[in-house]
């Protein structure tokens, strides 16, 4: 399966990524299938996000999967549904939060054991 991830590119306390389509079981920064754009999140606001939009579109057509970091992004440039994107997340951290509160039954028993 193919994913659309970031590789870590740059130097310590500087970091720089490419936006690239690589195959899920390759390391991070592993075999590229290809390279897709790039993300500087210390550049200024307008300059950090380049994407080579055809060929995302390519490889999302194609069952390629996105990171949640770069669906993000992605979501940011309009080329995946924002709303449907945001929608996944709180989800997500609803379920994460709901997860990590214990009920008042559960916490009473483990205090007596």
């Amino acid at each position: 399966m193919v994913r659309i991830r970031l590789k870590r590119m740059g130097r310590r306390n500087r970091p720089f990524y490419r936006i690239n389509a690589i195959e899920k079981r390759n390391k991070r920064d592993g075999e590229v299938l290809e390279n897709l754009g790039w993300y500087d999140p210390i550049a200024a606001e307008g300059k950090q996000v380049m994407l080579k939009e055809e060929r995302i579109k390519h490889w999302l057509s194609k069952g390629a999967q996105a990171s949640e970091t770069v669906s993000t992004l992605l979501a940011k440039a309009n080329l995946i549904d924002a709303a449907k994107w945001a929608a996944f997340v709180k989800l997500r951290t609803d379920r994460r939060a709901a997860a990590r509160v214990k009920p008042e039954g559960e916490a009473k028993a483990g205090a007596k054991a």
